[in-house]
């Protein structure tokens, strides 16, 4: 997911070059939409398998009852959660990143970003976004895994509750911190991938740069 964001974003910023902060944000959040409509019925299947413990096989069967019974649209159930999750999530971690960075190459008197810089700005946005994203992470989750227990229970998918009130069901059953269940595994695994993911980036486009300027720069003598 960070991973397209990382490229649209890329292709975004020639195109809004030109426009103020708060239209470079506009112009890009049909780049997240796209990015979550793609992602959301990989992210069922994903949640699925690790809740039922399902092989590839009686995944199938229950992907093709759904779509039968429900139609294509049960695909993307927690679209809206997720929607909730990873647009927010990516503007606070590209926000928080380019800060972090930015003050980190300041502090150490430096103007291109080293290796390291990029490893921990990524891991503390990262680390930051994740957190604060949470509670739209487990309704997702919640309402994704409804889709076996109701089909289980030879009830419609259709009786699946919103988002504002799964996530006050959460609240009633098990205080506000019932919204933040998974704390530890996800930072321990949202802040590693999100720093190798920007490392790699950032080491792989400054490299191509390099490259590309000095193969220019050897085509004109």
């Amino acid at each position: 997911m960070t991973g397209i964001w990382a490229c649209s974003r890329e292709s975004s910023m020639s195109f809004t070059s030109g426009l103020s902060g708060s239209l470079k944000e506009k112009k890009r959040l049909p780049v997240g939409v796209g990015s979550v409509t793609v992602i959301s019925p990989l992210e069922l299947i994903r949640t699925k398998m690790q809740s039922q413990r399902s092989s590839y096989r009686e995944l199938s069967e229950v992907i093709h009852s759904a779509v039968r019974n429900e139609g294509w649209r049960s695909l993307w159930r927690g679209w809206g959660p997720t929607l909730l999750r990873d647009v927010p999530f990516s503007a606070m971690y590209w926000y928080n990143y380019e800060k972090g960075k930015a003050w980190l190459c300041k502090h150490n008197n430096i103007r291109e970003p080293t290796f390291a810089i990029t490893f921990i700005s990524g891991a503390v946005s990262g680390s930051i976004a994740s957190i604060v994203t949470l509670p739209f992470d487990v309704v997702k989750t919640r309402r994704q895994v409804e889709i076996g227990e109701l089909q289980a229970m030879n009830l419609s998918s259709k009786a699946s509750s919103s988002t504002l009130s799964v996530m006050t069901k959460i609240v009633a059953e098990n205080g506000v911190g019932g919204l933040f269940v998974g704390f530890l595994p996800r930072v321990i695994k949202v802040a590693p991938a999100c720093a190798i993911m920007i490392s790699c980036y950032e080491f792989g486009k400054a490299f191509f740069r390099k490259h590309n300027q000095e193969r220019l720069l050897t085509s004109n003598t």
